[in-house]
């Protein structure tokens, strides 16, 4: 299911599956342009040798991370609903929906890192070993991912706005995690409550493996990791609960 759902999502079109290369590509050059030319923005303010193409690296970096949880949550209220006859005339483990939409997200993700290692290499010439760590630095976001996928796809077959305060929410949330500037360049007395948000410690976290060759802080990516697992426990649990009544409903 999951390879019929990244095979579907450029059916028809003319360049079909090199969209999932050129997405991220053109993505870049956006955010180069944008936030490097026209804002002038610049992510080590102390560091006189940085590039627009090193601010450009490290956001998209950022920004993969970051879409990777947002389209997981994002896409969570309608997996339900828009799978009805799965509910109604089919025995079906509808709790598989969730993960073969995370592993569909999942796999474009991984298309915009190919992109991101394959600009590193042409114009840095090299990648950091660090990556090797990059798994296991998103593990606890991909759960809590899975979580909140579980949760709020049985939540939104009984309250339909769901799905609209969902995208809301994302957007917000892209605000405080540390996507657009480095939790450094808080002041100390906020940087602890940037800290709580454990999307921005994983963006953060995975921003140091990819771009700066920093191994992770194993102390909080355990804490992260942690809390991941809570949330994909409680989310399933969630769910199975919620499904009882999802024939009735819809």
């Amino acid at each position: 299911m999951t390879r019929r759902e990244i095979a579907g999502r450029y059916q028809g079109s003319a360049l079909g599956f090199a969209w999932s290369f050129l997405n991220p590509l053109l993505m870049l050059v956006v955010y180069t342009f944008v936030f490097s030319v026209v804002f002038k923005a610049r992510w080590d303010v102390s560091a006189a040798e940085e590039s627009r193409i090193d601010f450009a690296l490290t956001l998209f970096a950022g920004m993969i991370v970051f879409n990777l949880f947002a389209e997981i949550v994002n896409r969570a209220p309608g997996l339900i609903l828009s799978n009805v006859n799965y509910v109604k005339k089919v025995i079906f483990p509808l709790e598989i929906l969730p993960v073969v939409s995370t592993g569909s997200t999942l796999f474009h993700a991984l298309m915009s890192l190919l992109v991101l290692f394959a600009a590193q290499m042409l114009l840095k010439g090299a990648i950091a070993w660090t990556i090797l760590y990059l798994p296991l630095v998103l593990l606890p976001l991909l759960l809590a991912g899975l979580g909140m996928s579980w949760c709020l796809s049985a939540l939104t077959v009984y309250l339909r706005d769901l799905a609209h305060i969902t995208s809301v929410a994302v957007t917000i949330l892209m605000f405080v995690s540390a996507v657009f500037f480095p939790i450094s360049a808080l002041p100390e007395q906020y940087q602890v409550y940037l800290r709580l948000n454990p999307v921005a410690v994983i963006v953060s976290e995975s921003r140091n493996v990819i771009i700066f060759g920093i191994q992770p802080d194993w102390s909080l990516l355990g804490l992260t990791l942690l809390m991941g697992l809570v949330v994909a426990v409680l989310g399933y649990v969630w769910f199975q609960k919620a499904r009882k009544g999802f024939a009735d409903v819809l």
